[in-house]
């Protein structure tokens, strides 16, 4: 069983960064590949932003390429989403996702296990 507490979350305004940390209580990190995907009010899941199990790969939605990175830490089992250059349609909730396959997908299916999610809003 794997548990995710994402945190960073909050009020910020257009323009400005947020960066968010999701950790991982689990002992084989590594082995995981991560995502982070948001939520927005009356709106699916979406994609934002996912890396592979070493880190060497990385894709992003191409609605925040340029604007956000996705990184691991795996001493640390945390995933991070710096977000910068945040616009108001960025607002909703951000959820990090793991896959045991250790792969970076898009597909919100393909991951195994999910945290709770934190609130992002972006005020224009």
């Amino acid at each position: 069983q794997v548990q995710l507490v994402e945190s960073g979350g909050g009020l910020v305004q257009a323009g400005g960064s947020l960066r968010l940390s999701c950790a991982a209580s689990v002992r084989t990190f590594s082995n995981y590949g991560m995502g982070w995907f948001r939520q927005a009010p009356g709106k699916e899941r979406e994609f934002v932003a996912a890396i592979t199990r070493g880190g060497g790969t990385r894709y992003y939605a191409d609605s925040v390429k340029d604007r956000f990175t996705i990184s691991r830490d795996n001493a640390k089992n945390t995933v991070y989403l710096q977000m910068n250059s945040l616009k108001p349609e960025d607002t909703a909730v951000y959820y990090c996702a793991a896959d045991i396959g250790g792969w970076a997908s898009r597909i919100l299916h393909d991951y195994d296990y999910w945290g709770q999610g934190t609130q992002v809003t972006v005020s224009s």
